[in-house]
């Protein structure tokens, strides 16, 4: 088995692809390793000393240190044998039936107008925004809009999390495609 790596706009961050699908049933984010009992290969790459955050996408995983200090020379040949010791054993990534784990951020009920302009703020984060970052090894979730004010409150994970571009994304990116194709679209701000 032969694991690619890739460098991140986060440089506390590395993608590393298997060649094989990762998370098929939609990406998945671990914050902590108390998270990650769900999985055991999360549980795995958390045992690495200094991981701090793991992300599963589609068909990668990123992997996030815990300092800048910490040197990837050392810690990339622990997670590539994480890695390939999950698929060379044939593990199930999630422990939980389905692999999602986690609610959708998105809890609130939109009604009439609002509700279409969320449909479309969704639809283009599904399709030009999130197969964007998913490249550089992140992800952008909606978490909420505010039809008085026009701004839409946005999740940032994997690479994306704590990246020192991603104002930059959110603004010079998201928000200025968002406000072309949504017009009640007025800002664009990172929910914590």
């Amino acid at each position: 088995m032969f694991i690619q790596t890739e460098t991140t706009p986060n440089p506390e961050t590395l993608k590393f692809l298997p060649g094989e699908d990762v998370s098929p049933s939609g990406p998945r984010e671990f914050r902590a390793a108390e998270e990650a009992g769900a999985s055991p290969l999360a549980q795995a790459l958390f045992a690495i000393d200094g991981v701090a955050r793991v992300y599963f996408g589609a068909d990668f995983v990123t992997v996030t240190k815990a300092s800048a200090d910490l040197d990837w020379k050392h810690l990339k040949a622990p997670i590539l044998a994480a890695i390939m010791d999950h698929y060379t054993q044939a593990e199930p990534l999630y422990l939980d039936a389905d692999g999602s784990g986690a609610a959708e951020h998105d809890s609130a009920v939109y009604e009439g107008d609002a509700a279409q302009i969320v449909a479309e703020i969704k639809d283009l984060l599904d399709t030009r925004i999130r197969p964007a970052v998913a490249q550089d090894g992140g992800d952008i979730l909606f978490d909420r809009f505010e039809p008085d004010s026009g701004v839409v409150w946005l999740h940032l994970r994997g690479a994306c999390s704590g990246c020192p571009s991603s104002s930059a994304t959110l603004k010079a990116g998201v928000e200025n495609m968002l406000k072309h194709y949504v017009p009640e679209v007025t800002r664009v701000e990172q929910a914590l």
